[in-house]
């Protein structure tokens, strides 16, 4: 009799330790639970062409990221000939689709300053890293910086804007400076970005610029 007993007690214990060992598995499978993992997106880089021309090792029409800089397709192109003059180009402009880069030689700079009383020297190429990051080099007058009487704002120098009707000195170099932090303008409106241009001001010109 004290066996059955004794079995008894027993097997109800196990039965309670069964019983509470089962429900801690529970509660410890809901408290670490693992967090679902979320995938970052990649961020995909647009291929555009630019033409790399002049004192460049392997000129030429080059399909780059549309993060590249003019330095690194100066690179990709083999590098600058011995006789090239860079002191005119900003480097570390961002690259462009369809942008030419016209590296010149330290002679055909001496010849443009020589042939030039003024001190923004243009070149033949507009749409291209620019001489002190106002102009572009070319070896005529400054009505080449308008297409169709409109004021180019990626070409211009500070006189240029300054004959647009609202735009003074200091907006002028603002523009200049937009050009140098941002790149060249894609579209009229990005002239609204520039600080100190607003919406009436905008009116004003919008007919007389141009990309």
């Amino acid at each position: 009799m004290k066996k059955k007993i004794i079995i008894g007690i027993l097997i109800i214990v196990i039965g309670i330790s069964i019983f509470l060992f089962s429900n801690m598995d529970k509660e410890e499978a809901i408290t670490y639970e693992e967090e679902p993992i979320i995938k970052e997106e990649t961020k995909v880089d647009t291929k555009i062409k630019v033409d790399i021309k002049g004192a460049i090792n392997k000129p030429g029409v080059y399909e780059v990221d549309s993060n590249y800089r003019v330095n690194d397709v100066i690179a990709l192109a083999g590098g600058l000939k011995k006789d090239a003059n860079t002191n005119y180009i900003n480097l570390s402009a961002k690259v462009t689709d369809e942008m030419v880069i016209w590296i010149y030689t330290k002679k055909e700079i001496e010849e443009f300053k020589l042939e030039n009383s003024s001190a923004n020297y243009m070149i033949k190429e507009c749409n291209c890293p620019t001489v002190d990051n106002t102009t572009c080099l070319n070896n005529s007058n400054d009505s080449s910086n308008k297409v169709n009487g409109k004021v180019n704002l990626n070409s211009a120098s500070i006189e240029e804007l300054m004959t647009l009707d609202g735009i003074g000195e200091s907006k002028a170099q603002a523009i200049i400076e937009y050009r140098k932090t941002k790149g060249n303008f894609t579209k009229i409106e990005d002239l609204l970005n520039v600080s100190g241009i607003g919406e009436s001001l905008y009116n004003k010109v919008k007919d007389n610029i141009t990309v």
